[in-house]
């Protein structure tokens, strides 16, 4: 598989060293100084390309990707409120965007849990959810697109539940809110922390990442999946690479 690499920081290099253990060709490394190597030959024959970056860059690199017909597996957050026209973008040029806000197959098993958790939770309303996500200082938006992602599955399965915000300071929510508090501390790589409580007791589930690597490998793993399966179109996601 060959691979191009748009973000060449400690994640770039982390999916880096797994594409290389696993046999494949990098092709290209796109970062802030070198955006002209977009239209290189070298990106140009690129089977995927991997891309994490920021916010306020993902949306053009998917455009020159695109543009390019070159397919893409794209980890980064703080976005998603241009999905339309990205989900336009990718119907203009038949394109693949193989997007997760979070890659890791642990965190994405935890998200099933606490949806299938959520599901029970309508029964029982004495309890009520809460969450906590803690990351490194680097990281720019918040809540974390894993926090939100969690959120939004709680929110489709318990009807209790009507949508997510950040506490004002005040520690007071709204019963039918889940409030999402974040921390930045110096190089945690991610921990997410979901709290039901009742009146007598608390049910508390946390993932709590070691290092960037389950993050990377995952990514790498949908590329290989992408590169497999050339027919998918559209905006995919971590259920065509976990279906259960």
């Amino acid at each position: 598989m060959k691979v191009a690499l748009i973000g060449y920081g400690k994640m770039g290099r982390a999916i880096e060293r797994f594409l290389l253990e696993r046999g494949h060709e990098i092709t290209c490394r796109i970062d802030a100084d070198n955006r002209a190597d977009f239209a290189s030959e070298a990106f140009c024959r690129s089977d995927v390309a991997i891309e994490f970056t920021c916010p306020a860059a993902a949306v053009e690199n998917y455009r020159e990707s695109l543009s390019r017909g070159v397919r893409l597996v794209s980890g980064t957050t703080g976005w998603t409120a241009r999905r339309d026209e990205v989900e336009s973008m990718l119907a203009e040029c038949g394109g693949t965007l193989f997007w997760s806000s979070n890659f890791s197959i642990g965190v994405n098993l935890f998200m099933r849990v606490n949806a299938y958790l959520a599901g029970l939770m309508k029964d029982f309303p004495q309890y009520r959810p809460a969450m906590k996500e803690i990351h490194h200082v680097h990281k720019l938006d918040h809540p974390s697109g894993t926090a939100i992602s969690i959120a939004e599955e709680i929110i489709k399965a318990d009807p209790l539940i009507t949508g997510w915000e950040e506490p004002d300071g005040t520690g007071e929510t709204a019963m039918d809110m889940l409030p999402i508090e974040h921390e930045r501390e110096g190089e945690v790589p991610g921990t997410h922390i979901v709290a039901w409580t009742s009146p007598v007791d608390c049910i508390t589930m946390e993932h709590r990442a070691f290092s960037r690597d389950g993050f990377a490998l995952g990514a790498v793993l949908a590329a290989e999946w992408v590169a497999a399966h050339p027919g998918r179109r559209g905006l995919l996601g971590m259920e065509c690479l976990m279906p259960i």
